[in-house]
């Protein structure tokens, strides 16, 4: 599970680099999906990017492909670009500092589209907002990702996921655990189908979407 302020910082790097411990638990059974849905080339637009360091190790994994790492708050730009350097990976972007709720993005294309741990950790605006850009931005056939904690109608929710929900509500009314028959209807208004929904680890789930107009 995520949390609002999943990091910590890095002393060596002078504050800039940030640590997300979830980020080594999940990045190998993210990768492990993402091995069958990215295509071979093309830009891969990473949403909410956090600290940076599932992009350098993306950018690492597949080597083939451009990663484009975003997040609206500054200090975690700076810590993707503190990662990227100190990793030194070639085919990671400068990052972008994208609001899922503004109006537009600074992004002339993309291939693919990730977005991690972030649907929870804000408003339903925000997931609004990433589909309805995300439906713009992708051709037919490009696929969208999700990564997190979701409820789903007839799964029994675990207890870690009910107080992980309760933490949310208690820092912030508009933050929760989203419906994936909520994410389905949102997605099928912006032009995406879900291609496939995968168990992960502790409780969370992969949602694959793609755009199909």
């Amino acid at each position: 599970m995520a949390d609002s302020k999943p990091w910590t910082i890095d002393d060596a790097a002078l504050g800039e680099q940030r640590h997300a411990p979830a980020t080594l638990r999940n990045r190998d059974a993210i990768v492990a999906v993402l091995r069958d849905i990215l295509p071979d080339q093309g830009i891969v637009l990473e949403i909410a990017s956090g600290t940076g360091e599932h992009a350098v190790y993306f950018g690492r994994t597949f080597p083939n492909l451009t990663f484009q790492p975003s997040d609206p708050d500054p200090a975690c730009c700076e810590s993707i670009a503190a990662w990227t350097k100190r990793e030194a990976v070639s085919n990671i972007l400068p990052p972008k500092q994208l609001d899922a709720q503004a109006a537009e993005w600074d992004v002339e294309n993309a291939a693919a589209i990730l977005c991690i741990n972030m649907v929870h950790i804000s408003p339903w605006e925000s997931s609004i907002g990433l589909m309805e850009k995300a439906g713009r931005l992708l051709n037919p056939g490009a696929p969208f990702y999700l990564y997190g904690p979701y409820l789903r109608d007839g799964v029994e929710t675990a207890p870690g996921n009910l107080a992980f929900e309760r933490s949310l509500k208690s820092r912030n009314l508009r933050w929760g655990l989203r419906d994936v028959a909520d994410m389905d209807a949102l997605a099928a208004r912006n032009g995406f189908a879900r291609e496939s929904l995968v168990e992960m680890p502790a409780n969370n789930i992969s949602l694959v979407y793609r755009k199909t107009t």
